[in-house]
């Protein structure tokens, strides 16, 4: 397909501007992280690393990313764990609903953050009786984060030829010795992509944690927007912020390489 050039110039604008509309923004909290004014005044009066000292030392923004980092672990190694198994039951054997199961693993990332956070809660405190708190971030975390994984394993097995675990079976291997030697190391690639970016969509999530957390947790997002309009935090959380836009890109790229090397689509979304 031959693309005229005043198609190339037009189509290089919008895509400048798409970068720009998303990444200026993203820069301006780094800059006015340093911003001697804590009215968030443009421009900035002054520079000062003030901000950072007193945000390393702000015991609410250390505590509430420790029960994020804890949080993304969890929910990540659950993901890991049931999307994996989600993905081998759906690609290896044929039953009736088949698609429909796979439909309702994908579903939940779909959903409008807000809908899948007032369900959890309602089933949480009404079906279950649970004390909302750290496990229920974490389960609520899963649901969304398993598709990730499961998108990710599902792929690369539907490229894998079977004929290396039947091998490996004729030859006398148990189905775990098969699974650990030859099936596991075949998609850990694009289990190890979906384990990353299953942990950055767990670190990020506010909307599902606010209706799953209760009043006595708090992850680092809950965190930034319970500060963002308080005077004396609203530089702190400037900082922070920075810091996350800059520690958000670790698992992302880490992600991408890994998927781009070995030629895994990475399937993921955000509430």
């Amino acid at each position: 397909m031959t693309i005229s050039r005043g198609m190339r110039i037009a189509l290089v604008v919008f895509t400048l501007l798409a970068l720009l509309a998303v990444y200026v923004p993203l820069a301006l909290v780094v800059v006015s992280s340093f911003n001697t004014d804590k009215s968030f005044g443009w421009p900035p009066s002054g520079l000062t690393t003030h901000w950072w000292v007193t945000a390393w030392h702000s015991s609410g923004a250390r505590h509430a990313l420790g029960v994020s980092v804890l949080v993304a672990l969890a929910a990540t190694a659950l993901s890991l764990v049931l999307g994996t198994l989600a993905a081998m039951g759906l690609s290896r054997y044929e039953f009736f609903g088949r698609g429909s199961v796979n439909l309702m693993i994908i579903l939940p990332i779909a959903l409008p953050g807000i809908v899948t956070g007032l369900a959890l809660n309602n089933a949480f405190r009404t079906w279950f009786g649970w004390q909302l708190g750290f496990g229920t971030i974490v389960v609520a975390h899963a649901t969304f984060c398993i598709v990730t994984v499961f998108n990710n394993v599902q792929a690369r097995l539907r490229r894998m030829n079977g004929s290396m675990e039947e091998a490996s079976m004729d030859l006398g291997a148990g189905p775990l010795t098969t699974f650990r030697r030859v099936t596991l190391p075949q998609f850990r690639s694009a289990l190890l992509a979906g384990g990353l970016l299953a942990f950055g969509l767990s670190f990020d999530e506010i909307i599902v944690t606010t209706f799953t957390a209760g009043p006595h947790q708090q992850t680092l997002p809950l965190w930034i927007f319970n500060n963002l309009f308080r005077p004396n935090q609203a530089p702190v959380v400037n900082v922070v912020a920075a810091v996350l836009v800059v520690l958000s890109v670790v698992p992302i790229w880490a992600a991408q390489r890994i998927s781009g090397t070995t030629g895994e689509t990475v399937a993921a979304g955000a509430h």
